[in-house]
């Protein structure tokens, strides 16, 4: 009996020790009625399906590569794919927030609006097309002498 209770006791603390799958989170996007005296606003610009599959593009590990739309005065994108269709959201800037943004990526603005596009699962590129990888962050905050404290 006592060994039962033993093994019960040892299963129900390693089932409690295990982890559920934190679920993506949607990029929010900024209300219309928000959008003339937000700072940052965060707007949809397109959806596109993605190609189909072919035997070749199974087995690439990156997604296809499409042009990004980027409309004006818009400093960076922020790219999902979920479900075949990629999804395009802009990040916009106030104007003084967004100056600084261009001469200064690295300020704490800039990274937010980035870490929250990847906490929702996507991926950030810049005016000009070009993906701010976490390799370009690492780089960031080497200019700020940035020191993150991990948890884990």
């Amino acid at each position: 009996m006592s060994r039962i209770v033993a093994i019960a006791a040892v299963i129900l603390a390693l089932s409690g020790c295990a982890t559920a799958p934190v679920p993506q989170a949607t990029l929010p996007v900024t209300p219309a009625q928000d959008v003339a005296t937000s700072l940052i606003v965060r707007a949809p610009v397109a959806q596109s399906p993605l190609p189909a599959p072919t035997p070749d593009t199974d087995k690439a590990a990156a997604a296809p590569l499409l042009p990004v739309v980027v409309p004006a005065n818009t400093l960076y994108v922020c790219v999902t794919d979920a479900q075949g269709v990629r999804q395009q959201t802009a990040i916009e800037f106030s104007p003084k927030v967004g100056t600084l943004c261009r001469k200064h990526p690295e300020m704490s603005a800039c990274k937010y609006e980035r870490s929250v596009c990847r906490r929702s699962g996507g991926r950030v590129f810049t005016a000009n097309g070009l993906e701010i990888t976490q390799l370009t962050e690492l780089e960031y905050d080497k200019r700020v002498m940035r020191v993150v404290f991990r948890a884990d």
